[in-house]
């Protein structure tokens, strides 16, 4: 309070005396009232007046409730947009358009099964449970007087079946997949470590700074080998033009390089469109050919095997591979065939791959993930260390003795690129692995693709395993070796790898949910995959964004894999098909792009010179052709992907009930991401 003064009676009397006055302002929020002295105007509030009124908490509410509908509008309309994409998306789906299963339906009729056991065993439990017969606890009821009725007596029945029976098969099933699970972890850590070695000591394939003189011109043709270069090609009317591009604009002497382009096209306009590219070429002084093939058998092995069976090959000493969608720098020669110089040993140099549509799209930066690990990792290892690895089947150069003292490309699998890598290692030849060489490729956009190429490459090495066993255990080569190709190569990489990933957590992972006395350790789950995740990101940092991504949809691909792998073993189905993967034909530089205005001044004078007005308006339809549009495709329907969407949701309720946070989350988010997949909604629908 104030202090009083000396004169405040005075003052106060003073003020009484005089006539009260009230002064009322224009505007009406505003007033001042009658003082009667100045001891009222410092007296306490009263606790009333500072209480906020019934207006002011109504305002407040209803601020806070507009900000509440607020975010949920945001989040509905978030929604609403995601579902209309959705929608958009499965509009195209066509009865048609769905998968074809053939003689692979045996796992999509087991995974139906186990889907309708599974949803019977919810359904039971979710009645136990609103009765509360306390399904999660141990205590099973033995006394006939706890027993309520006929569906109780049925449900202990199950309680004691599979805590005695079912329960223990899980068990051992579970431990010996864990057990296959932290072997390869094991294996991948290993690789990891060997990759910072070679990168902490800067091991890596040299040869002489100047390996055919400063002094050389090209008319001292005698100082490079001969080389011959192959383009196998089959219907690649996307890419076929900036392949042979890049071939032709290789740097090397252009009387001791050939270059063959392998077409194996059965559609009429794309072989037209492919020769007319070869003549363009061939008038500018490029040596090169073009070959088609009448009796189209072997796939790649047999176009490869016909175009080495020429008699002008034996002239040549090594021989360059490039699919039809690879674009090799012009330097790509003068940087791989020097080391073969003074290295009689050495049988194959291996460039690395990079891919121009890595960041297209979701599943193009999966699929980046695990090939920059592949190559920066599992190739690079096995070249340092090993002298050994699998052939890609192109961006590669052979030496061709090591080729023909291999017995030469075989038609028996669709591996023919790691058949041929193991014969020749089997015959004691070296492989070498640049990782700082490069060659431009692209991925597949689309999930039919990718899950076709998948299929190819994962059912092959099981095939090839099965013929060439006997090959390896009665070879010359050394014991370790032996192991190296049988236990690593083969089994742990190509067999093991897919058989614990769907096993384990896309048929024991929800067996559990419903068997809780089995159920998996968290670390399994979690830990440990996330862990190898992270070692898997390591050669393209940029991706470690899509960790969570990359785990469900490599779980997710474990279905094809698995498919694959057993047709592959046992000879099943679809272990022999060969369908080419489709390309988007983008160009990789903007050099292709000025490269290829540059040429469009002269390219019909060259072309046109001298042709009848039959050929020209032949021409005319074939440019028409190369500008065509690419065309909207159907919606595929994915079966086995979403019969396991649905087990794994199913189980995801199961473990709801039972209070499983970690499981919960991982089984719902695996059941969404098979579900994604199932309706086809990642990556691309261009034809």
């Amino acid at each position: 309070m104030a202090p009083r003064l000396d004169f405040s009676d005075w003052w106060a009397k003073d003020t009484r005396k005089g006539t009260p006055v009230v002064v009322k302002m224009e505007n009406p929020n505003y007033s001042v009232v009658e003082i009667e002295g100045p001891d009222s105007a410092f007296r306490p509030v009263e606790r009333s007046r500072g209480r906020k009124n019934a207006k002011q908490v109504t305002w407040v509410l209803l601020l806070k409730a507009h900000r509440a509908v607020g975010c949920l509008t945001w989040l509905a309309t978030v929604f609403w947009s995601l579902l209309g994409s959705i929608k958009k998306r499965l509009s195209f789906t066509h009865p048609l358009g769905s998968e074809r299963l053939g003689r692979d339906r045996w796992l999509f009729s087991a995974i139906k099964l186990f889907l309708a056991v599974s949803l019977l065993i919810l359904g039971f439990e979710i009645v136990a449970y609103l009765r509360g017969w306390h399904y999660f606890e141990n205590h099973i009821p033995t006394s006939t007087l706890e027993i309520q009725s006929l569906l109780h007596l049925v449900y202990v029945g199950w309680l004691g079946l599979r805590a005695d029976y079912i329960a223990p098969l899980i068990k051992a099933l579970s431990k010996f997949c864990i057990v296959l699970f932290l072997i390869q972890s094991v294996d991948r850590l290993i690789l990891c470590l060997g990759c910072f070695w070679i990168k902490y000591k800067k091991i890596m394939p040299r040869f002489d700074e100047e390996p055919f003189g400063d002094d050389d011109a090209e008319g001292c043709g005698y100082v490079y080998p001969m080389v011959l270069v192959q383009i196998p090609m089959c219907n690649e009317r996307e890419v076929y033009e900036q392949s042979i591009s890049a071939v032709c604009q290789l740097d090397w002497p252009k009387d001791r390089i050939l270059v063959q382009v392998l077409d194996d096209s059965n559609d009429e306009s794309i072989q037209q469109l492919i020769k007319a590219e070869v003549n363009k070429w061939s008038q500018k002084g490029v040596n090169i050919i073009y070959r088609h093939r009448l009796v189209r058998t072997g796939y790649k092995a047999g176009n490869l095997k016909s175009a080495m069976s020429c008699d002008y090959v034996e002239a040549y000493e090594f021989v360059a591979i490039f699919d039809a969608d690879f674009q090799p720098n012009p330097d790509f020669l003068k940087l791989t065939v020097p080391h073969f110089k003074d290295n009689p040993e050495l049988g194959l140099v291996q460039a690395r791959w990079t891919f121009v549509n890595k960041d297209e799209n979701l599943l193009t930066r999966l699929q980046n993930i695990n090939l920059c690990f592949h190559f920066e990792v599992e190739q690079q290892v096995s070249g340092v260390f090993l002298n050994f690895f699998g052939f890609n089947g192109t961006a590669g150069v052979w030496r061709i003795k090591a080729l023909e003292e291999s017995g030469g490309w075989l038609e028996r699998t669709t591996v023919e690129d790691m058949d041929i890598a193991v014969r020749a290692h089997l015959h004691g030849w070296k492989f070498i692995y640049l990782n700082d060489v490069k060659v431009l490729c692209e991925v597949p956009e689309s999930y039919e693709a990718y899950k076709k190429q998948q299929h190819r490459w994962h059912s092959g090495p099981m095939q090839l395993f099965r013929l060439c066993l006997g090959s390896i255990l009665t070879s010359k080569i050394a014991i370790w070796k032996k192991a190296n190709l049988i236990l690593l190569f083969f089994l742990l990489r190509k067999l093991i790898l897919p058989f614990y990933s769907f096993t384990l957590f896309c048929i024991i992972l929800p067996l559990t949910m419903f068997v809780p006395e089995a159920e998996l350790p968290v670390w399994v789950i979690c830990y440990i995959p996330v862990f190898m995740s992270f070692l898997n990101l390591l050669p393209s940092p940029k991706s470690f964004p899509f960790i969570v991504p990359y785990l469900l949809f490599e779980n997710t691909m474990s279905v094809t894999k698995f498919n694959a792998m057993v047709s592959g073993l046992f000879q099943l189905g679809s272990s022999y098909e060969w369908i080419v993967t489709k390309k988007a034909g983008r160009s990789s530089e903007s050099d292709l792009l000025s490269i290829t205005e540059k040429e469009t001044l002269d390219k019909r004078s060259q072309l046109l010179r001298g042709v009848s007005d039959s050929e020209l308006l032949e021409l005319n339809q074939l440019e028409e052709q190369k500008q065509r549009k690419p065309v909207k495709k159907t919606n595929k329907i994915f079966h086995k992907e979403l019969a396991l969407a649905f087990l794994l949701l199913t189980a995801a309720v199961r473990s709801l009930l039972a209070a499983q946070g970690v499981h919960f989350y991982f089984l719902l988010f695996q059941g969404v991401t098979f579900l994604l997949v199932g309706l086809d909604l990642i990556g691309e629908q261009m034809s």
